[in-house]
């Protein structure tokens, strides 16, 4: 038997339209897909997360034979899996003897280096299209970035809003604002009608992955029981139809709120299925641009939508590719403590950080503050290595890809790229989690606390991470005031919050 083309399709490359199929014919190519363990293992995945991508890899083979296409499709326990996609390959290009293999552009630096050496040594051609599921290129990104000073993510995001025509009146934005973020910092009070969310009984083919989860991953993070996520395109299509008609209104007022009894909020949950290719993001912003034609939903919730997909999204991606693949060691404040083992068990008295590592445990889900002013602020406080903190990260969330998990984690939330991505770093005492959530309020450390015993360690935990990297911030001026603050303090004061940081630091484990 033998192919023309054979094109390889990963696992976040689930588009009938991604490049690599772009000119093919059903006819005469192959498509080969393949669960292997070194994608499932390159960290320790959580459980949700392999079942979700697994499971959406075997209903995309099955659309694509419906539609006509010859898949070869191996699974994970199959007798003579390589492990591998380079593995793989060989395997398949022996037994099809295809004139071709062609690939989207793999979106992680790992991947690539790994099929690149592959189709440096093949027996065949090889070719590698771009994926141009994005509204920019990375040749555009690094168009746009060369000789600026900054690259801050507004002025990225205005150009994409240019470009697509996306919430544009003619020249101008839409409402006569780019960016409507000051009104979308609500805090979210415990009687707010809270939609019901959207959630998916796992069919056959999903109910095979998640006993192969269980039996493969059994001592992975997270629990696979009540798993709810689409694995289809069309059941992605009708999650993003609920969002926009049952949350999407109420999503820019709340979209920073934090409450315990409400994990999901007005969140719109399709980031999952942006990621792995279920859903077309300019198509999805389009969508919810139109609601807001319609009169359905307000300007800051639709604004504040769009910008993190092609503003945010589009932007860490361009970051992603073009300060290359040692990214992801960058460690500004050369942080060296190891990541808290609660950060796995959820086994802490703060109240914050059980509840968001809980969730995220259950879930494979944390939205976006919870992400950043907890989990990731409590890690930059306490001066973690960004590198395992990283790889936490990547291997607890079911959207986590690296291209847009690492300028996320290593840029935005622990700032340990020196300031590339981020204006300042996102340092916050008790005080910001207390005004955006109802964590605070049974918690055992007391927020109102500042140096006693029982203090919230945010408290003292921020103001020892001020003056622990004052050399190297001294000069950002968004943070003057901070050190402004800390010099007007009695000598007795800072020393109180100083031994008070030093108490919980040698002893985070039992926090």
């Amino acid at each position: 038997m033998s192919t023309r083309n054979l094109i390889l399709i990963l696992g976040d490359q689930l588009s009938p339209e991604i490049s690599s199929l772009r000119n093919a014919d059903p006819k005469k190519d192959t498509i080969l897909m393949c669960e292997v363990m070194d994608e499932a293992s390159y960290v320790k995945h959580h459980k949700k997360k392999i079942a979700f991508i697994f499971s959406a890899m075997r209903r995309f083979a099955e659309e694509m034979r419906d539609a006509g296409w010859t898949v070869e499709y191996t699974e994970l326990k199959d007798a003579d899996n390589a492990g591998s996609l380079s593995g793989e390959l060989t395997r398949a290009v022996e037994r099809l003897s295809p004139e071709k293999v062609i690939m989207t552009e793999p979106g992680e630096w790992r991947v690539l280096k790994s099929i690149r050496g592959w189709g440096a040594q093949a027996d065949c051609d090889f070719d590698m299209p771009e994926d141009d599921r994005f509204v920019c290129s990375t040749a555009e990104f690094q168009d746009w970035a060369k000789g600026r000073k900054s690259l801050r993510m507004e002025y990225f995001y205005r150009e994409m809003r240019k470009k697509t025509g996306i919430l544009m009146e003619g020249d101008d934005p839409a409402c006569g604002r780019w960016n409507f973020d000051s009104e979308n910092r609500k805090p979210a009070a415990d009687d707010l009608f809270i939609p019901k969310r959207m959630k998916f009984e796992p069919d056959d083919i999903t109910q095979e992955v998640l006993d192969l989860v269980e039996a493969e991953f059994p001592d992975n993070f997270g629990k696979l029981e009540g798993f709810w996520f689409a694995t289809t395109r069309d059941d992605a299509e009708k999650a993003l139809d609920h969002f926009i008609s049952d949350a999407l209104s109420c999503f820019g007022d709340y979209q920073d709120a934090m409450l315990i009894e409400h994990k999901f909020l007005y969140h719109s949950l399709i980031s999952f299925y942006i990621n792995v290719g279920l859903l077309d993001p300019l198509e999805t912003c389009r969508r919810v641009e139109k609601a807001f034609q319609d009169g359905k939903a307000p300007i800051n919730a639709v604004e504040g939508f769009i910008r993190q997909i092609i503003g945010w999204r589009e932007y860490v991606r361009g970051i992603y590719w073009m300060v290359g693949d040692d990214y992801v060691n960058k460690n500004g404040f050369n942080a060296k403590r190891s990541l808290p083992h609660f950060y796995w068990s959820a086994d802490t008295k703060m109240k914050c950080v059980a509840s968001v590592v809980g969730q995220t445990r259950d879930e494979a889900y944390a939205h976006h503050i919870q992400r950043l002013m907890v989990t990731g602020t409590f890690a930059l406080l306490a001066g973690i290595d960004p590198f395992e903190v990283h790889e936490w990260y990547l291997a607890v969330y079911a959207d986590a890809f690296e291209w847009v998990e690492a300028p996320n984690v290593v840029g935005m939330a622990l700032y340990a790229d020196g300031g590339f991505l981020a204006s300042k770093p996102y340092a916050a005492s008790g005080s910001y989690i207390n005004k955006m959530s109802n964590y605070c309020g049974d918690c055992q450390y007391a927020v109102s606390k500042k140096t006693e015993e029982g203090a919230c360690p945010f408290n003292s935990l921020y103001w020892h991470f001020l003056v622990e990297n004052r050399e190297t911030l001294k000069d950002n001026g968004r943070i003057n005031r901070a050190y402004s603050t800390w010099d007007r303090m009695s000598a007795d004061k800072r020393s109180a919050y100083l031994e008070r940081a030093e108490h919980y630091l040698s002893s985070l484990d039992t926090l």
